[in-house]
């Protein structure tokens, strides 16, 4: 089975920055679709960044369009997201996530799922 492991997430005040990553293993990464969800308390897991297997097309919600960016490095399988000027109501546990196929948007084309990492933003 494909392994994610989510690193980086912690403690940041409202407006400050944070960079979250995953690694992945155990199967080949370079072919895959990769995105970041969030699950914040009492509310369902979402939808916040893609991108495919080439790093050539990435989609964000738009929630957080201007402010977070999302990058892959094929060679060291790892997915990264850039977020900056957090806001408290983006406090959520984030998820890395894999497709079996080169796309990834929605929860449906999720395959592999990283065990979170949380993401605190004071006020």
């Amino acid at each position: 089975q494909v392994q994610l492991r989510e690193s980086g997430g912690g403690l940041v005040q409202a407006g400050g920055s944070l960079r979250v990553s995953c690694a992945a293993s155990g199967r080949t990464f370079r072919t895959s679709g990769m995105g970041w969800f969030r699950q914040a308390p009492g509310k369902e897991r979402e939808f916040v960044a893609g991108i495919n297997w080439s790093g050539s097309s990435i989609i964000y919600a738009d929630s957080v369009k201007g402010r977070f960016t999302i990058s892959r490095d094929n060679a060291k399988k790892t997915v990264d997201l850039q977020m900056n000027s957090l806001k408290p109501e983006e406090t959520a546990v984030y998820y890395c996530a894999g497709s079996a196929g080169p796309f990834l948007t929605t929860n449906s084309e999720v395959d592999y799922w990283g065990q979170g990492t949380q993401v605190t933003v004071s006020s």
